[in-house]
């Protein structure tokens, strides 16, 4: 079976994102005061041609880890998956 699987990959929650803090006080002075906090990050999609979504998953956190994200600055997320029909 072939899935889509989506990963969120963010800066952890401890450092400073630079992006973020330009698009939220741009937000700001556009008039959206009630925005408390922006986190920029990625989205990537990965389809895989795996037996079973527990597979599709456990090599998408392998990727994650070995190439997706830089565990030192970053975490990832997988948001969904997803048959591909």
């Amino acid at each position: 079976m072939r899935f889509r699987v989506t990963v969120e990959i963010l800066l952890l929650p401890e450092l400073i994102d630079p992006q973020g803090q330009v698009v939220h006080r741009a937000l700001h002075r556009l008039g959206y005061t009630s925005v408390q906090d922006v986190r920029v990050g990625k989205t990537i999609v990965v389809e895989v041609e795996v037996s079973s979504e527990a597979e599709a998953r456990r090599q998408v956190e392998a990727m994650c880890r070995e190439v997706l994200a830089n565990p030192v600055v970053e975490r990832a997320e997988i948001v969904r998956v997803e048959p591909v029909e």
